[in-house]
Parts: C-alpha cells; sequence; structure tokens
C-alpha cells in the first residue's frame, strides 16, 4: 500500500519513501509548557499521533521513531514563573512552571488517545555539550560560525540569512522581498533585518548557561534543530507542526540545519496542519472563545474531542462548534453500542480506511468508510455479525478511537457535580476584582479552585458566565 504525503516545502502531494524502512523518523513541534495548552494546540497532537499510528501499521511498531519535543525555556515561561512564584529564586519557579504544566501537557495528550512519543526531549537538557555525545546547540551555533553561517554583533549570536542563497524556500518568501515588519525584528547590529538570534544574553535575574559568547540563552530556532538531530540524525524523513510555524520557526531550523552541516535537505517532506477557530471565529481571550483542552475534557469524553478533530482533513481550516462536538458524541455512542465491551484485538484493519489514510491522512474518508462498516451489521447475524464488531474496531483504533470497551467509555463521560451557587457568584465577583486590578495570580488562582469545583467559567466582552462540567 503506497503512502503519499503533502510536503510544503515542493507543494505537491507525493509518493513517502522513507531514508531507512527499518527506521522511519520523524520529528514534530511539541509544546511550550507555561500554561494549560488550548484546543488549537490539540490539532498537531491528533493530526501526527495518526501518523505515527500509521507508520507503525505500515513498516512496524519497532521501525518507526517518533520525536515531539517540549520547550521548557522562552520568556513566556520567565514571566509566568516571575508571576505565579515572586518569593522563589527564578531557575526554581521556572522548574516549578515547567514541570507542573508538562505533567498537565501530558494528562491532556493521554486522555486524547494520543500514544507516547517515542522520544520527548527537553530544551533545557540540550543547551550545553552532552556527556552521551548527542547534538547539542552550543555546539551547532560554533558549526555556523565556523562555516561563514553566523557571526557574533550586539552582544547576540546571529544566523545570515544572506549566507543562504535559497533561504525562504518553504514558506516561498524571497530574501529581496522582505520587509521588516511585525514579525522582522530591525536592530541596528544586524547585517539584513531577516537575520535571527541563535545565541541571546541573559540579565542576571534570566535563566542563562556560561558559553564562548559569555552568559546567555539559546533562540528558538536552533532548539529544535539540535533535538531533532540528536534523536534523528542530520536528514530524516518528517518534520511537522502547525500552519503557523512554517515561518520564522520552521524556516529557520531548515536553514541552520543545513547550513550546519552542509546538506541541501533537513527533512524530506514537512507537514503542517491547519488552522483552527472557534464557532466561526479566531480564538482569542478578547473574543470570550478561547478554549483550553482541560476545559473540554470537563464536558467531553477524549474520544469525542478527538473525532471532531478528525472529521476535518488535517491541512484545511476547522471550525470547533458545539453542535460538531454533539454530532461527534452521537457517531461515538452508536459505534460503541456496535462494538460494546468487545475487547478482542484480532480483527482485520478495513483496506479502504488504511488506503484513505495513506492518502495524506484522509481522515474524513476513513470515518465515512467507519459509518459504513458500522451500517453493514444491520441483518448480519453470529459469526458475521462478530466480524463486523472486529472490523469496526480495529478500523477505528488506526485513527486513535474505540480503544475502550462501552462500559470503560460510558464511565469516561464527566459527571455533573453539585455546587454552592453564591459561592461560585463570590468567587467570580473575586476574580473579576483580581482582574481589573491585574492581579493575575490571584485570578488564575481562583480560576483553578473553580475548575477543581467542576464549574467551568467562560469570559466573553459582556462580561462572565459559568456553568456546570457536565
Amino acid at each position: 500500500m503506497d503512502l503519499r504525503l503533502y510536503d510544503t516545502l515542493t507543494k505537491e502531494k507525493r509518493p513517502f519513501v522513507p531514508l531507512d524502512p527499518d527506521n522511519v523518523r520523524m520529528y514534530v513541534c511539541g509544546p511550550t509548557v507555561y500554561d494549560f495548552a488550548h484546543i488549537g494546540n490539540a490539532r498537531p497532537v491528533i493530526v501526527f499521533d495518526v501518523l505515527f499510528r500509521l507508520l507503525r501499521h505500515l513498516y512496524g511498531e519497532k521501525h518507526v521513531t517518533y520525536v515531539r519535543n517540549i520547550t521548557d525555556v522562552d520568556d513566556k515561561i520567565n514571566a509566568r514563573a516571575a508571576q505565579d512564584f515572586p518569593d522563589l529564586p527564578l531557575n526554581e519557579a521556572i522548574r516549578k512552571v515547567t514541570e507542573k504544566t508538562a505533567a498537565q501537557f501530558h494528562a491532556d495528550a493521554a486522555a486524547l488517545g494520543a500514544l507516547p512519543p517515542t522520544f520527548e526531549p527537553r530544551a533545557t537538557d540540550f543547551v550545553l555539550p552532552r556527556a552521551d555525545g548527542k547534538t547539542d546547540m552550543v555546539t551547532l551555533i560554533k558549526q555556523l560560525i565556523a562555516s561563514g553561517h553566523a557571526y557574533e554583533a550586539g552582544g547576540e549570536v546571529l544566523f545570515d540569512t544572506q549566507s543562504m542563497p535559497d533561504y525562504g524556500a518553504l514558506s516561498g518568501r524571497k530574501l529581496d522581498e522582505q520587509r521588516p515588519g511585525a514579525r522582522v525584528a530591525v536592530d541596528a547590529h544586524k547585517k539584513s533585518p531577516l537575520d535571527f538570534v541563535l545565541w541571546k544574553q541573559s540579565s542576571g535575574d534570566e535563566p542563562g548557561w556560561e558559553s564562548p559568547w559569555g552568559r546567555g540563552r539559546p533562540g528558538w530556532h536552533i532548539e529544535c534543530s539540535a533535538m531533532s538531530e540528536a534523536y534523528l540524525g542530520e536528514v530524516f524523513d518528517i518534520h511537522g507542526g502547525g500552519l503557523d510555524l512554517i515561518f520564522p520557526h520552521h524556516e529557520n531550523e531548515l536553514a541552520q540545519s543545513r547550513c550546519a552541516h552542509g546538506t541541501s535537505v533537513m527533512a524530506n517532506y514537512w507537514m503542517h496542519n491547519g488552522f483552527l477557530e472557534v464557532e466561526g471565529k479566531k480564538m482569542s481571550k478578547s473574543e470570550g472563545n478561547f478554549v483550553t483542552i482541560r476545559e473540554l475534557l470537563a464536558d467531553w469524553p477524549g474520544e469525542v474531542l478527538r473525532l471532531n478533530m478528525l472529521r476535518t482533513h488535517y491541512r484545511s481550516p476547522i471550525d470547533w462548534t458545539v453542535a460538531s462536538l454533539e454530532e461527534s458524541k452521537k457517531t461515538l455512542n452508536s459505534w460503541y453500542e456496535i462494538v460494546g465491551d468487545n475487547t478482542n484485538s484480532a480483527g482485520e484493519v478495513d483496506e479502504s480506511v488504511a488506503a484513505l489514510l495513506s492518502d495524506d491522512l484522509n481522515t474524513a474518508g476513513a470515518i465515512a468508510r467507519l459509518h459504513a462498516i458500522a451500517a453493514s451489521r444491520v441483518g448480519t447475524v453470529g459469526r458475521l455479525q462478530l466480524d463486523v464488531k472486529e472490523k469496526l474496531k480495529a478500523s477505528a483504533m488506526m485513527l486513535g478511537l474505540l480503544g475502550k470497551t462501552k462500559k470503560e467509555y460510558l464511565e469516561s463521560y464527566p459527571k455533573a457535580v453539585a455546587v454552592n451557587k453564591e459561592l461560585v457568584n463570590a468567587s467570580i465577583a473575586a476574580r473579576n476584582a483580581a482582574r481589573a486590578r491585574k492581579d493575575f495570580k490571584e485570578s488564575d488562582r481562583i480560576r483553578d479552585e473553580l475548575t477543581a469545583m467542576g464549574v467551568v467559567i467562560k469570559d466573553s466582552k459582556e462580561g462572565t458566565t459559568w456553568e456546570i462540567a457536565r
């Protein structure tokens, strides 16, 4: 069965030919762990989990390596650490934030049915040269300087974009067409406005590492170049992430890695999932439609969220609505009625489902085929009916669905809870007052307290409303 994938770099769907069929290698950019992951963050988690499952199906579980990193050094993390733990030394506060948030992310990903990646490196473990000899950021930066692709200026180490003739190929942006703007910083010490930071200085109250260029910390892009090479090599098969990462993150990753090693490619296939809106609008806190995975899991089983995500092709924009969630819930309920508590794993994956997924992850088509398999149960008896159950379950599990028994699925539904309405209203009033005086630490504490009580709060321009988690 031929696998075909759309490659952002070549802008075409083409046959997937791994560098080594015995070790198919994929890297996906993971979370920056400073807060709860939102539903937009869930899309690459689910999409590339389906691809991971498909690759394991095609090449064997032991022949696929999936790396998804954790970014645990970032200015947003620093700010959150200072806000939440002002009385602790910054490094200790940062560790508390990243450990807590990473644990939240792992719990959310598991609830969404995502398999753990083969490796999940943390950026802070790959800044300095390592005892095991795996690639690190400081060594990569040294290589770029030595090869004439990076330079020191203004206390920073910068990548020289003009040293790479085809810089911009991934995003389709040509150097001579670029102008300084919202995403292109203008600094006098840069040779070109597009040159980006590989290493920057750290002040005394910022996390930092001793390097040949003084105490500082890495730029965002160099992190993934180091971690991907550490586990997958200089060139690997698939690099994935959200559409918003194409420029500047992936463009700059590609430039660093190719120039450091003198290779023509970094990854043979670049894959990007599309954007997500909520009820027809861009998700934002100002619109009042910003929703985290954790908040949604208070209302819906993870399987419902996963199916709802997969009903739209991964490269297309998705409109996340309550109506679509209700439809996904109805579908899953009907499938579990058929599968019941069947735990037989001997069923064969339907060839059409595997073929549809092999056509650039056509999950919408695969789900339609699952509906057809479910419908074929009508009129069947005995062994034929059991075959339908097994085929439906085995095929749905290719998408990470129907992994439980019916009993386990029904028990996973969030239970309604009773709450003291006067207490909730008083807590919301206190939270609103904290937000008004910009005491976000207190605001977040009250929000977490309400969440623990089983209360979902929703902020909008009209004010704050709440409801009991279903």
